[in-house]
């Protein structure tokens, strides 16, 4: 068998998320069946994680098998391009080792989430629109730095989830202005379902006076969803990258 991890970026507005749903159109259904036409034969996919409904990617990753190589990686870029819905790229294909695994072998995933105050119809789909009024952003930061004191976010996470550990190392968090936009950058070597959408709603609250640091330590501490804030809309957040260790590869 021949591996391959193919990298996509998408707009998630109109489907059920990444994985693929009896109720609805998904991202990887979507993949898949390019690919299968291409093949000629039914492939499957196995992604880096599962965004949810409305969630977006810039660097998305996945894998696949072959019983043939690719001849023409980039043709098959193209073909596959040509399939697929205006809202989902594929940006690149690449042969990796049998053993590579998109999931269990991701080092690092980076999300960002971004808000504003402007109306902007070019970017209305991947941005939440809110009052930023009196926000302290100073505040946020520094409850960011808190985040990195902890591995356990059970209070972050969506309940009934079927993960085995709710352990994450986190390994950035920070608040940064971008013209007219203030994003959200987080990395860590996973996420759970759920996590970053809550992560940043709690952190509103601290930046919007409504939580003290030490209150968000003790959400932390806690480890109970429902001490936590609301999760903030899914469509400003974007998977903007993962980073895989170069032995994957050929």
């Amino acid at each position: 068998m021949y591996r391959y991890f193919i990298y996509i970026s998408y707009n998630g507005t109109r489907y059920c998320g990444w994985q693929k749903q009896p109720n609805g159109l998904s991202i990887q259904q979507c993949i898949e069946e390019a690919l299968s036409i291409l093949q000629r034969q039914p492939v499957c996919i196995v992604g880096a994680g599962r965004t949810d409904a409305g969630v977006h990617a810039s660097w998305m990753a996945a894998h696949f098998d072959l019983e043939q190589p690719i001849d023409d990686v980039d043709g098959m870029v193209t073909k596959m391009n040509s399939l697929l819905p205006c809202d989902i790229a594929i940006e690149r294909i690449v042969r990796v080792k049998e053993k590579a695994h998109a999931r269990f072998n991701a080092l690092c995933r980076t999300y960002r989430y971004s808000i504003t105050e402007q109306k902007n119809p070019f970017n209305h789909e991947q941005v939440c629109r809110m009052s930023l009024k009196g926000i302290d952003f100073s505040l946020m930061n520094e409850a960011c730095e808190i985040l990195r004191e902890y591995t356990d976010f059970t209070s972050f996470s969506k309940l009934h989830t079927d993960t085995k550990t709710n352990n994450c190392c986190i390994d950035y968090a920070r608040w940064d202005k971008e013209g007219d936009l203030w994003v959200f950058t987080i990395s860590a070597n996973r996420f759970l379902r759920n996590m970053v959408r809550s992560i940043v709603g709690t952190l509103l609250e601290v930046g919007r006076g409504k939580r003290s640091l030490l209150d968000f330590r003790h959400v932390i501490e806690a480890k109970s969803r429902c001490l936590a804030g609301n999760s903030v809309l899914a469509k400003g957040l974007m998977l903007v990258e993962i980073v895989y260790s170069e032995e994957l590869f050929y």
